[in-house]
């Protein structure tokens, strides 16, 4: 058992912003009890934090871990010419290399605080150009099936909670081959620790298939398999009408009724948020990396109006650059403020129980992760308010999304396990991570002439 105590406890969940003098109970892996004042007499390890935070671990509810050692990459362009700098390069990238891109990845994750992501793995089929909004999807090859599996094994070996988005690759084979080999890859995803792999999912790429049935396909993939669905959509300022034209594909098809989510949701109408709330999907919003590729700001309070359930993702450390939960919740605040005028438009404690548990809900992953309850994961970060000093505390949780920063994040736990200490993850994986990338990376883009 492991009792924490002394803390400042968020547990984004219950009444309670905030539960000052607080402490917690860890019973294996999981939160056994939680309260305020002194703590029960358990023959336990205590860890005394002196006054610091504790807090649920972040969820990313959208996330592409393998980018990790390519932030820089198009640093001057938006999404599609971003994709093809960095998405190009990867297209020489073997199973091998791509396990430690994604190691690489997770243990960033880790060390800032994620202890849950959703993940799209990158697919199969190796990044071609965009054309009018669609992929040209040259040359028809598929790399081997590792591939995928490579980077779930990554994940997993990392200590990193989450659900394995797999692409269907849908231009390429017939519908039972495509059906085949999403199903062997939803297979090694369940093979895993099912405390770590928390579940599949459909790679939602209807955005940009050019097929005009590859809605029915995902739908297929999501009744068959029991999974979820998180696609990529409305994203870009580029070919908005195109984009806009394929919500009808997903609607008709019954993706939305499913559970469907849909990622960045941000070239949108109110006719089409009016819609797809009714239909029962959910969306996932990731304020840096929109800011970063000048992608736009998603109409969050109009879709909050309109009952959508909302996530927070910190997509690719590429196009974050610093995967830092906290600088992203702040630019999310800021840009719904200076949007709308209204400080009121999304509080602190909103937005950290969006990046937390309303993650944690629109994968489906609440009842195990997302919040400081018993029964749950015991998934926490320390985070000291004294190193570097805030201040007083006037408003704990109000300080703690808008002045707290990774400098402040001191430990992370994940199944109350140890997992990240000063910024840096304990795994024993994490030097050869660095190591492989720092060494394989650049000889490869000597090799092949890329990435530029």
């Amino acid at each position: 058992m492991l009792l924490i105590r002394n803390a400042v406890l968020i547990p984004v969940a219950g009444e309670a912003e905030a539960i000052v003098d607080g402490w917690m109970l860890v019973d294996g892996d999981r939160i056994h009890s939680l309260g305020s004042g002194e703590p029960p007499a358990v023959d336990a390890e205590v860890l005394d934090v002196g006054g610091a935070f504790v807090a649920p671990g972040f969820v990313s509810a959208h996330s592409h871990l393998f980018t990790s050692p390519t932030r820089g990459l198009g640093a001057d362009r938006t999404l599609y010419g971003w994709c093809d700098s960095m998405l190009g390069f990867f297209a020489h990238v073997d199973p091998e290399l791509m396990y430690w891109c994604t190691m690489h990845g997770s243990l960033d994750f880790l060390a800032n605080g994620v202890t849950t992501a959703f993940d799209f793995t990158d697919p199969r089929l190796p990044w071609e150009p965009m054309v009018d909004g669609r992929r040209a999807d040259g040359g028809g090859r598929l790399k081997p099936i590792e591939y995928t599996l490579r980077q779930m094994d990554a994940k997993a070996d990392a200590g990193l909670r989450a659900v394995n988005a797999i692409p269907m690759d849908a231009t390429i084979g017939t519908d039972d081959e495509i059906l085949a080999r999403f199903a062997a890859a939803v297979e090694h995803a369940a093979s895993l620790d099912a405390r770590l792999a928390l579940g599949a999912a459909v790679f939602g790429a209807v955005q940009w298939s050019p097929r005009e049935d590859a809605a029915e396909l995902e739908v297929e993939a999501m009744r068959r398999f029991g999974v979820g669905n998180q696609a990529h959509f409305l994203e870009t300022r580029e070919a908005v009408e195109t984009q806009r034209a394929k919500f009808a594909h997903y609607e008709r098809a019954g993706a939305l009724g499913l559970g469907l989510v849909f990622g960045h949701f941000i070239q949108t109408t109110p006719e089409i948020i009016e819609r797809a709330a009714a239909g029962g999907a959910g969306m996932s919003w990731q304020p840096a990396s929109n800011g970063r590729l000048a992608s736009g700001v998603a109409d969050i309070p109009a879709i909050r109006a309109a009952g959508m359930p909302i996530g927070v993702g910190l997509d690719d450390q590429a196009c974050t650059d610093v995967a830092d939960p906290w600088q992203n919740m702040r630019i999310g605040i800021y840009q719904l403020r200076a949007l709308t005028g209204d400080p009121e438009v999304m509080s602190p404690a909103e937005m950290l129980r969006l990046h937390t548990l309303g993650s944690a809900e629109i994968l489906g992953v609440a009842d195990r992760v997302g919040s400081l309850e018993p029964g749950k994961f015991a998934d926490f970060v320390v985070v000291d308010p004294r190193s570097p000093d805030l201040g007083p505390l006037w408003h704990p949780v109000a300080s703690y999304v808008l002045a707290c920063s990774l400098r402040n994040l001191k430990q992370v736990y994940v199944g109350g396990e140890l997992v990240a200490r000063d910024g840096v993850a304990v795994s024993p994986l994490a030097a050869e991570a660095s190591a492989r990338v720092h060494e394989a990376l650049p000889r490869l883009a000597a090799e092949v002439g890329h990435p530029a």
